[in-house]
């Protein structure tokens, strides 16, 4: 039986913390920025905690 790959994708998009929570990125970064405000610019900048919900979809990505 061959292994499982990791998800090429999800390898760049997703990080362990110290505690094993999964980080991500927030989205609506990129362009079209003239119309945000700096304020909601400046939110999307940090990083966030990969909802509940979502945290079984994701280490299934990623292999864990």
């Amino acid at each position: 039986m061959p292994k499982i790959k990791t998800k090429a994708s999800a390898k760049k998009r997703f990080s362990f913390t110290g505690t094993g929570k999964i980080k991500r990125q927030h989205a609506y970064k990129s362009h079209i920025l003239t119309k945000k405000s700096t304020k909601r610019k400046r939110n999307l900048t940090y990083s966030a905690v990969v909802h509940n919900t979502d945290i079984k979809r994701v280490k299934a990505m990623l292999v864990v």
